[in-house]
């Protein structure tokens, strides 16, 4: 196969995959706000395969739902490929910068920090439109529910595609989808796996405490 082949071959298994997740993974977390974890999947591909992959993969999939499961028409496509765009190409432009384990970090880190602040100017200006509510409404709503759920939002993003990108990538590699090149250079960052991992398990546990399931 090849790599123009491979190439397209790979952007749309990733698109197929983050399709899948949107439309079984949604989970409800504060109000009318619904979590799902196809930004992982985006930016995991792009961490291997660069940040116009995200771009692409987050354009194609952010049509995809608008037109099937989505209620929110284009302006909430459009906020969609913001809110994934601003965490997955942010994290991988730093990555393809330095690829080691300290560029991964800052990456997801960075790219978390943009998409949450983004993603509050982007509900003041742009929820009001397409939520039909009015601005001073939604004002209301950016600290006790915009915030909250961005953060979450960021937070098992970047812890997910923390634990998963080596594994994922080792599959890749002996599957002769990517070289050794394409690897985080590191040891074995056995505190920021456990950091991940507790990110992630306090965001589940907030989730489930603001649906009353605990």
């Amino acid at each position: 196969m090849d790599s123009k082949t491979k190439k397209i071959t790979t952007t749309a298994m990733l698109c197929a995959i983050a399709y899948v997740v949107v439309v079984i993974g949604r989970i409800p977390v504060v109000l009318f706000l619904k979590y799902d974890p196809k930004d992982i999947i985006i930016t995991l591909g792009g961490l291997i395969w660069g940040s116009m992959t995200s771009f692409i993969v987050s354009v194609i999939v952010s049509l995809i739902e608008m037109v099937t499961i989505s209620e929110n028409g284009v302006l909430g496509c459009i906020m969609n490929i913001v809110s994934t765009c601003f965490f997955a190409c942010t994290a991988c432009v730093i990555y393809k910068k330095k690829r080691t384990l300290s560029g991964a970090v800052t990456g997801l880190v960075m790219g978390s920090l943009m998409m949450v602040l983004v993603m509050l100017l982007w509900n003041y200006l742009i929820a009001p439109i397409y939520m039909g509510y009015p601005r001073e409404a939604v004002v209301k709503l950016l600290i006790p529910a915009f915030l909250p759920f961005n953060l979450l939002k960021a937070g098992l993003n970047a812890g997910f595609t923390f634990l998963l990108y080596k594994p994922i990538i080792t599959a890749l590699r002996k599957a002769g989808y990517i070289s050794d090149s394409q690897n985080m250079q590191s040891g074995r960052p056995i505190g920021l796996w456990l950091i991940s991992g507790v990110i992630v398990i306090t965001c589940i546990l907030l989730i489930l405490s603001f649906n009353g399931i605990i």
